[in-house]
């Protein structure tokens, strides 16, 4: 059994995932301080994100006649690479929120 049948049988297509991970890593480089938590974290989680949320996406985007490129995988890679960015930058908004509530507003960004 090969990695893209493994990936596969989880519902998943490989190129999503890759695309993602290569959203969360330009995520993870483009900070101007990055942690190893960030360099390890962000490719995982964009990965993630633009597997399970990729479908709904363009799902939405069809609904509301974006105009999308006609080849089907061209349009599912671009956004699989838009989510896995977008959805690390709404994480750093959320941890960050979470730790200032924690620390009672004395949080830096």
């Amino acid at each position: 059994m090969t990695l893209n049948d493994c990936v596969d049988a989880l519902g998943v297509k490989l190129t999503v995932v890759v695309a993602g991970l290569s959203g969360g890593i330009l995520h993870g480089l483009s900070r101007r301080r990055y942690t190893t938590r960030e360099i390890v974290a962000s490719p995982i989680c964009g990965a993630l994100a633009a597997a399970y949320l990729t479908e709904p996406a363009l799902y939405y985007l069809r609904a509301v006649n974006w105009p999308l490129p006609q080849k089907d995988g061209a349009a599912m890679n671009a956004t699989a690479f838009v989510v896995g960015v977008c959805a690390m930058w709404i994480a750093d908004l959320i941890f960050h929120a979470i730790s200032r509530l924690i620390r009672g507003g004395r949080a830096t960004p």
